[in-house]
């Protein structure tokens, strides 16, 4: 049986840890390039090149397009623009067939939950539910699908003066939108004055898409005021012009038409003509019978006066707090609502505001009182601002626990943080990981950095637990750091390798992605840079206790 020093395991340790140990110089060379790979990793979320987000878009057979028109648009010339789309759609080999519902929102859905779509309803809305070829059949994902359809769609609802949005299922937790601004304020008029100007920001910004918000265009409103002087003077009572205003401008039920084949009565429907009741000139002209002489009929106009108005808007409230909502969704390059919520802070500091006041930028909580405008981001963004701050204080607490149990087992306090180097040695495999293959580091992947932890202290206790056991021995600090590393490869190894091959499986889910990529990239780059930092490091603290490697 061969010795330990004649195994190939021990002479291609010894090859590389060696000269680390002898050479002062190659000593710090080598960490210094690790440190600055750790670096470069951390830097590669600054510089964009590894973009951060809640969850990745899943890959689901159906998004939906959601249509809103002008306000007081009619039916007719809302499904006039849902045809159109609906024959585009038509002509693409990814649909596989869609459903139209206009003046009325699609049957409830996730999204129809979490956006409250399923509350629509208007002769100015429209939905169409559309349903994809099934992902096992085709190469794209759903998302890939709908960044492709949404700009000619877009185009086919600007032509029509429609705002038309393209909407994915969201893969994670219910949000309005990917990115919501929530507008306070002392007057709701400026609120709405800087919603708008916010909306603006949105539609200048990239990758941000179907920018859109709660507050309805004007509406004029005509106020009929009867005279009531001139109505007695005619004789026709106030209530007659009314009704008859009622009556024209409704739809009355009159009566049922019988039919002995019909399973279900048939109504019937008392209603003017739309041609007749079209412009407020038509309405005006509508006549009511005198209660005088010979019951002439007058027309209304000569009766009232008519004052011309813009309707209230919808007033929403959150926590009793007036607000406006500003709605936008991400698509492009870079397609997290961090990037493009992080690079507002200055832009918002130079909009418009009423003498006097100042605009407060939150991302977390409401305003408190309502006495100067506020923007608040909420969506996708603050759910992600959330988790990862959650996270991050769990993987604190995991780091502080794991450092107590190994003093408590080690009796020693510079030991456990020798065997912690490995865990940030992980997140240069992560960053890399995800980086290669092109993805986003998300919740997931932060989950699987805070598994990692574990799994790498476990290799460095591995080590330095052996290194102490052979120093027991008598054995020289140096040949003892050699040894420990020949003789725990195996084992390190063989932990790497199942890691690996366990979060292989999952590689290829949408929403598990991360959590594959940082459990594998993580522990094969920190695997390798264990071997030779943990072991380095315990020998550069410990050696001078050690008279034979002075």
């Amino acid at each position: 049986e061969k010795s330990l020093e004649e195994t190939l395991i021990y002479k291609i340790y010894h090859k590389f840890e060696s000269p680390l140990i002898e050479s002062k110089k190659k000593r710090w060379l080598f960490l210094g390039i690790t440190f600055l790979l750790l670096l470069g990793s951390i830097a590669m979320f600054f510089t964009k090149s590894v973009a951060v987000k809640m969850l990745p878009f899943d890959n689901k057979n159906e998004f939906q397009v959601v249509i809103d028109m002008p306000e007081g648009t009619t039916l007719e010339r809302t499904g006039v623009v849902a045809r159109e789309i609906a024959q585009y759609l038509n002509t693409r080999p990814e649909v596989v067939n869609y459903q139209s519902y206009v003046g009325t929102s699609a049957p409830i859905t996730f999204n129809g939950l979490v956006r409250h779509y399923d509350m629509r309803g208007g002769s100015n809305m429209a939905d169409i539910q559309v349903n994809l070829v099934d992902k096992g059949d085709r190469s794209a994902q759903s998302h890939e699908i709908a960044s492709l359809l949404r700009p000619q769609i877009q185009r086919i609802g600007e032509k029509f003066n429609a705002n038309v949005k393209i909407v994915e299922v969201p893969p994670g937790p219910p949000v309005l939108s990917t990115i919501v601004g929530e507008v306070y304020g002392p007057d709701y008029d400026t609120q709405i004055d800087i919603a708008n100007q916010v909306q603006q920001l949105l539609k200048n910004t990239s990758d941000v898409v179907d920018v859109d918000w709660m507050v309805e265009a004007d509406q004029i409103k005509y106020e009929f005021i009867i005279d009531r002087e001139k109505a007695m003077l005619y004789g026709v009572a106030p209530e007659q012009i009314v009704h008859t205003m009622n009556m024209a401008l409704s739809e009355r039920a009159v009566t049922n038409l019988y039919d002995e084949n019909a399973s279900n009565q048939i109504g019937l429907i008392l209603a003017l003509d739309e041609k007749e009741k079209s412009t407020i000139q038509d309405i005006a002209q509508l006549k009511v019978k005198s209660q005088q002489g010979n019951g002439n009929m007058v027309p209304i106009a000569d009766l009232v006066h008519i004052e011309q108005t813009t309707r209230a808007k919808n007033i929403y409230r959150k926590n009793q707090k007036r607000v406006v909502y500003v709605l936008a969704d991400m698509a492009g390059e870079l397609e997290s609502p961090v990037y493009a919520i992080l690079g507002m802070t200055d832009k918002l500091k130079a909009m418009d505001l009423p003498k006097g006041y100042s605009l407060d930028e939150l991302y977390i909580k409401q305003p408190d009182f309502e006495d100067n405008y506020t923007v608040k981001w909420d969506g996708e963004w603050q759910i992600t601002l959330e988790v990862f701050r959650d996270l991050g204080l769990a993987f604190l607490g995991v780091i502080i626990i794991i450092y107590i149990l190994i003093v408590g087992w080690f009796q020693n306090f510079k030991a456990p943080i020798v065997m912690m180097v490995a865990i940030p040695l992980s997140l240069i495999g992560i960053v890399l990981g995800h980086w290669m293959l092109d993805a986003f580091f998300t919740a997931t992947s932060f989950i699987g950095m805070i598994a990692l932890a574990g799994i790498m202290v476990r290799n460095s206790v591995l080590l330095i637990d052996f290194i102490n056991l052979r120093l027991a021995e008598g054995t020289p600090l140096k040949l003892a750091v050699i040894e420990a590393g020949a003789v725990r490869t195996t084992p390190i190894l063989l932990t790497a390798g199942t890691v690996v091959i366990g979060a292989f499986v999952i590689l290829f889910d949408p929403i598990f992605q991360g959590l594959a990529i940082s459990l594998m990239g993580g522990t094969i780059v920190s695997t390798v840079l264990t071997l030779l930092v943990v072991p380095l490091v315990y020998y550069m603290i410990e050696r001078k206790n050690y008279k034979d490697l002075k």
